[in-house]
C-alpha cells in the first residue's frame, strides 16, 4: 500500500517512436537486399474476383455440408431491447496479461470495461439514473431543457438519453476537452457551449455558465453530476454488484479514477460493506487537489491533459472515507500506458485508463498470484483520436 501514496515514475520500457522508426528502416534495408523466395504453395492470395470453390448449395446433404453448423444457444442471447438505454451496465471484465507480466505484477489484474458501454463510458449508468430520478421527482417534464456541466463523457451520455427521450439538451464543456467529444454531443442533437475558465468559481467556468443558463432558459434543469446523489447510488447499486459477482466475491483491490467521485464512492461503499478488507485506491492527476493527504498535491494548479479526472476542489459526490490510498499520476505515464493497453492488450481505452493501470502496477505489486485487482477502464479511445493516439501530438508534448 505504501507504493500507492506517491507520485508515479516512468516505469515503462516502451521504445521511443524514433527508435522504432530507425529499427524498421534498418529491417527494410536488410530485406531489400535478400533474394525474394517463392510463396509457400497454397498461401498466395487469389484475385478478389476469383470463382468461389465453396460447394455449399441449398438442400446440400448434411453429411457433405462444408459448413460446421455450430448451433447457437438462444438462451445465451440478450432479448430485443425497447431502446438503447436498456443496454446500460453489465460490462465485461477482462484479464490483462502482457502488461502485468512484463511489469512483475503477480496477481490477476482485471479490467472492468466501462468503455464498452453503449455511450462509450462509465458515465452512461449515471446519465440515465440522474434523468430518470428527475422525472420521477417531477423536476423534469416533457418540453423541459436539460443542462449539464461536464468534461465530456457525461455530456455524451446525457445528450444520448435526451435524444432517446425527446428533451432539449444543452451541454457546457471546457474548451480544452477533445473535439471528438464535442462532435458526438452535437451529433446527438444537443447544443454545446464551450468555456475557458480554469477555476470552478470563474465567471467563465462550465459550472458558472451552466447555472447562468439555468436562470436564462425557462423550464430548464441542471442535473449536476458533482452533487447528485444518483451518481454514487448508481455505482453502488449496479457497478459494484457486477464487480462482486464477476469476481465471485473474491477480490483484494479496486482502482478507479476520481472525476466527480461517484464511481469511487458507490463502488467503495458497497464493496466495503461486503468485505472491509478490500482496498479502494483513488487515482488523481498531478495538478489536481483531490488526493489525500494534501501533501501529495505538490504540483498545485499544474495543467494536466488527461481528461475526466482531477479538480481544484473536492466534489460533493466523493466520499473520501472509503478511499484507502491515493495515487498521483502524470500525463506522460498515463498516455504511454494507454497506448500500451491498446497495442499489447487490444483494449481501445482512453488516457485515464492509462492512469489507472499505471497505478495498479504500483499498488498491486505486493498482491499474491491468487488475488484479484480490478481496474475501472472508464472511456474509449474514440474520444481522443486526434490526441494521444497521434504520434505527432505525443511528440510535440515530449511524451515519447
Amino acid at each position: 500500500m505504501n507504493g500507492c501514496i506517491r507520485k508515479s515514475s516512468s516505469i515503462f520500457n516502451s521504445l521511443k517512436m524514433s527508435q522504432e522508426a530507425a529499427a524498421l528502416q534498418t529491417c527494410r534495408n536488410k530485406s531489400s537486399a535478400v533474394e525474394t523466395k517463392p510463396a509457400i504453395e497454397g498461401t498466395r492470395p487469389e484475385k478478389p474476383n476469383a470463382v468461389s470453390r465453396c460447394t455449399w448449395h441449398l438442400g446440400v446433404n448434411p453429411e457433405l455440408n462444408p459448413h460446421n453448423n455450430v448451433k447457437m444457444n438462444p438462451s445465451l442471447l440478450p432479448p430485443i431491447l425497447p431502446n438503447i438505454l436498456a443496454a446500460a451496465g453489465n460490462t465485461p471484465m477482462v484479464q490483462l496479461n502482457k502488461i502485468p507480466l512484463a511489469e512483475g505484477v503477480q496477481c490477476q489484474v482485471l479490467g472492468k470495461c466501462e468503455f464498452m458501454s453503449f455511450g462509450g463510458s462509465v458515465k452512461d449508468r449515471m446519465g440515465i439514473r440522474m434523468i430518470e430520478e428527475a422525472e420521477r421527482d417531477g423536476k423534469l417534464k416533457p418540453g423541459y431543457t436539460v443542462i449539464e456541466p461536464t468534461s465530456g463523457n457525461t455530456g455524451v451520455s446525457v445528450a444520448l438519453v435526451c435524444a432517446v427521450k425527446g428533451y432539449r439538451c444543452v451541454i457546457v464543456m471546457p474548451q480544452r476537452m477533445s473535439q471528438e467529444k464535442a462532435d458526438m454531443i452535437t451529433g446527438l442533437g444537443a447544443e454545446i457551449v464551450r468555456t475557458n475558465g480554469t477555476s470552478f468559481e470563474d465567471d467563465d467556468s462550465h459550472f458558472t455558465v451552466a447555472k447562468r443558463l439555468n436562470k436564462e432558459i425557462p423550464n430548464s434543469i441542471v442535473l449536476d453530476q458533482y452533487t447528485s446523489s444518483a451518481n454514487g447510488l448508481e455505482h453502488y447499486d449496479s457497478t459494484a454488484e457486477e464487480i462482486w459477482a464477476q469476481c465471485g466475491g473474491n477480490l483484494s483491490m479496486v482502482i478507479a479514477g476520481s472525476g466527480t467521485g461517484g464511481t469511487l464512492t458507490g463502488i467503495g461503499r458497497k464493496l466495503k460493506e461486503r468485505d472491509p478488507n478490500i482496498k479502494i485506491i483513488g487515482v488523481d492527476p498531478e495538478g489536481s487537489l483531490v488526493a489525500l493527504p494534501d501533501s501529495l498535491n505538490v504540483l498545485r494548479g499544474k495543467k494536466h491533459e488527461v481528461e475526466g479526472m482531477g479538480h481544484d476542489f473536492t466534489p460533493t459526490a466523493l466520499d473520501q472515507n472509503v478511499v484507502d490510498a491515493w495515487f498521483k499520476c502524470n500525463d506522460k505515464d498515463s498516455f504511454q500506458m494507454a497506448r500500451r493497453l491498446i497495442k499489447e492488450e487490444g483494449l481501445l481505452v482512453g488516457g485515464s485508463s492509462g492512469s489507472i493501470v499505471a497505478a495498479a502496477l504500483h499498488c498491486a505489486k505486493d498482491l499474491k498470484p491468487d488475488e484479484k485487482c480490478v481496474v475501472i477502464l472508464p472511456d474509449s479511445i474514440r474520444n481522443y483520436m486526434s490526441k494521444f493516439l497521434s504520434d505527432g501530438w505525443m511528440e510535440e508534448r515530449g511524451y515519447f
